[in-house]
């Protein structure tokens, strides 16, 4: 049977989380009583000691189906997922959600990611595809995110139309086999890498398309430097692919 755990990483995001989170609880409900042989699903907030107090907050509400782990400072996106993948490996989940707390991942459109389970390892919400859409994005935000996504598919010949997408499901023995400890990306270029790690392995991966809507409360955590980031870590990735068959070719017979 499949125990789903909803992974929602935080940093100052009070004014958002109550409504992302009962949204979750109502979308549980949908996906129980549906006949997707989901045995059940939790939430599990991953607090980095937010300053503006998300975590008590979020303690004081006493919701149902809720786990929170606090972590003692702000350490980046990728080790927020990787210490809730890991939380939830643990208590025997099968399938790992990521969702954003801002509202810009519908809790309401998980059913259909859900429905792609048995099909899949790793399942992408994708903007940039038939039946996708981005909602109250400048333009300037949607030209980054496209560029991104394409810079890197060329880049390492990924063939996927949103690697930059936070909204996705990876199941437990994908993350297994991934070696979460080798995982080097902090920000946004941890969504690249493991799609790219799956995809090394010759994972199954799915795309769905789904409804991306910007923040309207609060303010983005992405800036200048963690694209820099992402792209710097691409460009070193797609040369160490280019250039490991080359080595290889050229060391001499055992």
């Amino acid at each position: 049977m499949v125990k789903i755990l909803v992974c929602i990483p935080t940093y100052n995001e009070i004014e958002n989380i109550e409504a992302i989170l009962r949204r979750v609880l109502l979308t549980r409900t949908t996906i129980l009583e549906s006949k997707q042989e989901v045995e059940d699903l939790q939430i599990l907030l991953i607090d980095d000691a937010s300053p503006d107090g998300t975590s008590h907050f979020v303690k004081a509400l006493r919701l149902p189906h809720l786990n929170i782990l606090d972590r003692s400072a702000k350490a980046g996106l990728g080790p927020a997922y990787i210490a809730g993948f890991s939380w939830g490996s643990e208590r025997g989940f099968t399938h790992m959600v990521e969702m954003d707390a801002d509202g810009s991942h519908q809790p309401e459109e998980l059913p259909r990611l859900v429905r792609h389970i048995p099909e899949a390892d790793l399942i992408l919400g994708t903007r940039w595809m038939p039946g996708g859409k981005v909602l109250n994005w400048p333009f300037h935000r949607r030209i980054l995110s496209l560029l991104g996504t394409q810079y890197a598919s060329k880049a390492l010949r990924l063939p996927f139309r949103d690697l930059t997408g936070g909204y996705r499901i990876l199941s437990a023995t994908l993350l297994d086999k991934v070696n979460l400890e080798r995982v080097q990306s902090k920000g946004y270029g941890f969504q690249i890498e493991m799609v790219m790690r799956a995809s090394a392995m010759g994972a199954r991966i799915v795309e769905v398309p789904i409804t991306f809507i910007d923040r309207t409360l609060g303010s983005s955590k992405m800036n200048g430097a963690i694209a820099l980031e992402a792209i710097r870590q691409i460009t070193v990735w797609a040369l160490r692919g280019a250039l490991e068959p080359l080595l290889r070719r050229n060391q001499p017979p055992k």
